[in-house]
């Protein structure tokens, strides 16, 4: 029973992939859909950055899957290396002194950094991923630098992780209320190229910004306090 099952969700992927090929061509020189994206992006999303139009509106759905895909998989890792007692941290060899000083230096730089990719993903190549992956690595650069630590406290990581996905589901749905569609850009698209234009676009990058920041972040924590 297992095999067939298996056997008829290949073929309906497949049939799928079959007739999306057979109405948009891959690589084929010229896309309607790429076309219509080029055309069409700038005036009805605000965006300069076409690819930031395609992921957080065209395909905005698509993008909470993602977000919902790496939540599943903090929640596993998470689950593996649930201890009822937490184990105590062994004494670590102490990092040269360069880097120790280094890393509290840079911390803050690396968070700034981050965050400025996010914000500006409208505009500049970058996004809600990349600054978050950007800032997860200041806390990882932190935990491997500073032989003082002893460990971030893990609700915070939580708490910010739940509160951006709220924050992007409820922006989605009140597109649903005002735009007809979840995600839809109700928001003043402003002027392009400017700070604040794009509609709700810089409010999703900024919330994916520190959902993936905090989901990495805390991955890295609980592998580190587990031993």
């Amino acid at each position: 029973m297992r095999k067939i099952i298996s056997f008829i969700l290949i073929a309906i992927i497949a049939a799928g992939i079959f007739f999306s090929l057979q109405e948009i061509p891959f690589g084929a020189a010229k896309s309607r859909v790429r076309e219509y994206y080029l055309d069409n992006g700038i005036e009805q999303t605000g965006a300069t950055n076409i690819v930031t139009s395609v992921v957080v509106s065209y395909r905005g759905f698509d993008t909470l899957g993602e977000v919902t895909v790496l939540f599943l998989a903090t929640i596993g890792l998470s689950a593996i290396l649930y201890r009822e007692k937490e184990r105590k941290i062994k004494k670590r060899r102490k990092s040269s002194l360069i880097l120790y000083t280094g890393c509290k230096f840079l911390f803050p730089l690396i968070l700034l950094f981050g965050a400025y990719i996010f914000i500006h993903g409208h505009l500049t190549p970058g996004g809600g991923f990349q600054g978050g992956a950007i800032i997860a690595s200041g806390f990882l650069l932190t935990m491997l630098g500073c032989w003082r630590w002893e460990g971030f406290n893990r609700n915070r990581f939580k708490i910010t992780e739940s509160i951006s996905g709220l924050v992007f589901v409820v922006v989605g749905l009140l597109g649903l209320l005002y735009g007809g569609y979840f995600l839809s850009n109700y928001l003043p698209k402003g002027v392009p190229n400017e700070l604040f234009s794009a509609g709700i676009i810089p409010i999703i990058y900024v919330v994916i910004g520190f959902k993936v920041g905090s989901e990495i972040a805390g991955i890295i924590n609980d592998m580190v306090r587990s031993g």
